[in-house]
């Protein structure tokens, strides 16, 4: 009887202990089920065994999985998408602003290194090159020899006027001065050139009053790009400079000159899209005058020559720069060379709108049709005062004839 109620004991004891055991393990899966975390086993001291797990899953084997994670939840990558987006991973990273065609690079990383005309009328120097070898070739100077002096001028667009003007030139010299060979007749020609290349090339600043600069010229040829290349060029040497984004009908035009402003350290004055732009260019030579401002460079809206009201309106923003303690020393025409003759024709009707006082010529490396320069001067009388001959900051250069002359006829 002893012995029967000692069994009974032993078994009701070992029946406790199971089903305590079975109900801690349930209510830990439904922890874990509900997203618990479960936590790690104590490490067994030196030399002993790891202990088995209890947090298999049902069905699995026993010790093949280290940390149980609910079937349905997703590993924790995965969980916080956030961090595998570029914001997340770089939270400083401020977002980049950038305009086509302008690269902000800051003013002090940028050498401006003067390019050679020779290097850059490669298409120019090419077309007379042929036509001047043929000359040179000839034993004596015949009628061939004008015939293809004439045609090398026309094809650069010098204009037939201008290029028979120098050819009757040539051809007085030729009797006069025996200019029997042909190296001798092209010698005289390149002295011809340069002399119908000469004037004032300087860009003017007045003592008295803050100096103003108007750039015009329609839209596509480069106009905001050279305000931007001046501007850096004028604070290279030290120049306190000014940017009017005069034009308002091009939001555009605002953007790029604000990014060129960031470039070389000067302010930019602009108003609303589709404002007044005699009011921005005002508002900019007050502006420059109350900090003794050195010069102010202002932008104009890209005004087709042929509109009678868009020319008015030009002369309005000239009139308005004028205005005490504004003083309007340039007047800059930008004209795409690759234009030819009809750039001939936009710089009679702005001169005749705001007296223009000098000539930017644009991509003139990316043309055959150097010669405008002559029919400019010869037949306005304005000077080409810088040109551009390449897409660099610092290829917007000074225009000097004779280098000029000699990269056309590939001689220098």
């Amino acid at each position: 009887m002893l012995t029967l109620i000692i069994v009974l004991a032993v078994v009701v004891v070992v029946a406790v202990a199971s089903t305590t055991t079975f109900v801690v393990t349930r209510h830990r899966r439904r922890e874990l089920d509900a997203g618990g975390t479960a936590e790690a086993p104590p490490a067994p001291p030196p030399g002993s065994s790891a202990p088995p797990t209890t947090d298999a899953q049902p069905g699995a084997p026993p010790g093949d999985i280290d940390t149980l994670t609910p079937p349905d939840s997703a590993p924790p990558e995965a969980a916080t998408p956030e961090a595998a987006t570029p914001e997340a991973a770089t939270p400083d990273a401020a977002p980049a602003e950038a305009v086509p065609g302008i690269e902000s690079t800051p003013a002090e990383a940028e050498v401006l290194e003067r390019p050679r005309l020779r290097d850059r009328l490669g298409k120019a120097r090419n077309l007379f090159a042929g036509y001047l070898g043929s000359v040179r070739s000839r034993e004596k100077v015949d009628e061939t020899t004008w015939e293809e002096l004439e045609e090398a001028l026309i094809l650069a667009d010098v204009g037939v006027e201008l290029t028979t003007s120098i050819l009757d030139g040539l051809r007085t010299r030729h009797k006069k001065e025996s200019l029997n060979t042909p190296d001798a007749l092209v010698g005289a020609l390149r002295e011809d050139l340069v002399a119908h290349l000469q004037g004032d090339r300087q860009l003017h600043r007045r003592p008295e009053g803050t100096n103003v600069w108007l750039f015009v010229g329609v839209n596509g040829v480069g106009k905001t790009t050279t305000i931007g290349k001046v501007a850096l060029a004028e604070s290279t040497v030290g120049t306190s400079v000014v940017l009017a984004a005069g034009d308002t009908f091009r939001a555009a035009a605002a953007e790029q000159l604000a990014l060129w402003g960031q470039r070389v350290g000067a302010e930019v004055i602009r108003g609303n899209e589709g404002g007044d732009p005699g009011a921005v260019v005002f508002d900019a030579v007050q502006h420059a005058a109350a900090r003794n401002t050195d010069l102010v460079l202002a932008d104009t809206a890209g005004r087709l020559h042929t509109k009678v009201n868009l020319m008015e309106e030009l002369r309005k923003v000239r009139r308005v720069a004028s205005r005490p303690p504004g003083v309007v020393s340039e007047v800059l025409l930008v004209i795409d060379a690759t234009t030819g003759q009809n750039g001939l024709v936009q710089a009679k009707k702005f001169t005749e709108a705001v007296e223009v006082t000098g000539v930017v010529l644009t991509k003139l490396d990316g043309t055959a049709k150097g010669g405008i320069a002559l029919a400019i001067q010869a037949e306005l009388g304005i000077p080409v005062k810088l040109v551009g001959v390449g897409e660099g900051a610092g290829d917007l250069i000074g225009f000097d004839p004779e280098e000029f002359v000699g990269a056309l006829l590939g001689d220098s």
